[in-house]
Formats: structure tokens, C-alpha cells, sequence
């Protein structure tokens, strides 16, 4: 038997994303987001009410996405929960530091291993950032042998909607293209 919700904003995994800008003077700010994903090979759509970082994307039209991970949860939820219209050393109290991305004018928060640094392509419908992905910067700490991100160094965090809680991912379940192969 199933239960029907209506429509709801209930899909699983939800990444976690710390939209990442600077202000017209050039202060970095971060803010926690859950609606968005990937929409192509090198773009992304974030989904964001009116803030100030949205203020940001425009005057910028660039910005940044990392991605939240255990060790952060703390720090990333608290970006989430003030704006920095009201407590100005948001970024101070949350302990992320940033540098400047050398692709976008947008900062890349070190303290996160996994960043998107993107261009603003559009918006649309007044809430719908869509950037192209210019580069992802990723700390050499979360890379496995061959070079490439390893899960099993990097622990993202996923965002449940109808609780309001986060979850780690676990660990690995398959391989993806080979174990459907079985049913040919």
C-alpha cells in the first residue's frame, strides 16, 4: 500500500549546498541551501528565495557551492539559520575562511573540501539561479589513490525535508553501469 503526499519537495538524496558570494564590497558570505542539483555536464541550478546572497549572485554573477560535510554540520547549518544582513561576522563566527576562486568573482570557503565555482547564465522565474560550472576545487584530502574524489574520505551530508534533519551518506551499495548488466 502507498500513502500519497501531495506535491512536496521530497527527493532523496538532497545535497546540502553552501552558496557561496561576495557582497558589492567585496566580503564574502555564505548561506545554507537544500534546492538545487545538477541539471548538465557543467551546470547547476540553485533554487533561493530573495537574500542577501541572491543580492550577491546579481551584482557578482558569479558564486560558489560547496558542499556540506559532517565535519562542518555545525558551521554550514549556522550560515543557514542568520543572514548577514543583521549579524555582519557571520562568516567569523561560523570559523569558515575563504579565498578567492581564480575562475569566478566568487570566494571558495577552505574549510569545505568539495566547490562548484560558477558563472549566473540566467534566472528564471525570479528565483532560479542556473550557472555554468567553470571549475571544482577539491582538497587533496578527500582524493583516493587514483586521484579522484573518494567517498570514503569525503562524508556529505544529506538534508531530509519532512524532519528537518541530516544524514550522512553510507557507505557503497554497487557499482553504477556493471550490476544492472546481470538482467541482460
Amino acid at each position: 500500500m502507498r500513502k500519497d503526499f501531495g506535491a512536496k519537495p521530497f527527493l532523496y538524496p538532497q545535497p546540502v549546498m553552501i552558496i557561496g558570494t561576495y557582497d558589492k564590497d567585496g566580503k564574502p558570505n555564505a548561506m545554507n541551501a537544500a534546492w538545487g542539483g545538477i541539471v548538465g555536464a557543467n551546470e547547476i541550478i540553485i533554487d533561493l528565495s530573495s537574500h542577501k546572497t541572491t543580492d550577491n549572485i546579481m551584482e557578482n554573477k558569479a558564486f560558489t557551492v560547496s558542499v556540506a560535510d559532517v565535519e562542518h554540520l555545525v558551521a554550514c547549518d549556522y550560515v543557514g539559520i542568520v543572514s548577514a544582513n543583521t549579524v555582519d561576522d557571520k562568516m567569523e563566527k561560523a570559523g569558515f575562511t575563504t579565498t578567492k576562486s581564480a575562475f569566478v568573482n566568487a570566494p571558495v570557503i577552505n574549510e569545505l573540501p568539495l566547490t562548484l565555482e560558477c558563472v549566473l547564465t540566467k534566472v528564471i522565474d525570479e528565483s532560479k539561479y542556473l550557472g555554468e560550472i567553470k571549475n571544482v576545487s577539491v582538497d587533496e584530502k578527500i582524493l583516493g589513490e587514483d586521484g579522484e574524489i573518494d567517498l570514503n574520505k569525503f562524508t556529505p551530508i544529506t538534508y531530509d525535508p519532512v524532519h528537518h534533519g541530516y544524514y550522512a551518506l553510507g557507505e557503497r551499495s554497487g557499482s553504477a553501469f556493471q550490476d544492472g548488466a546481470k538482467l541482460k
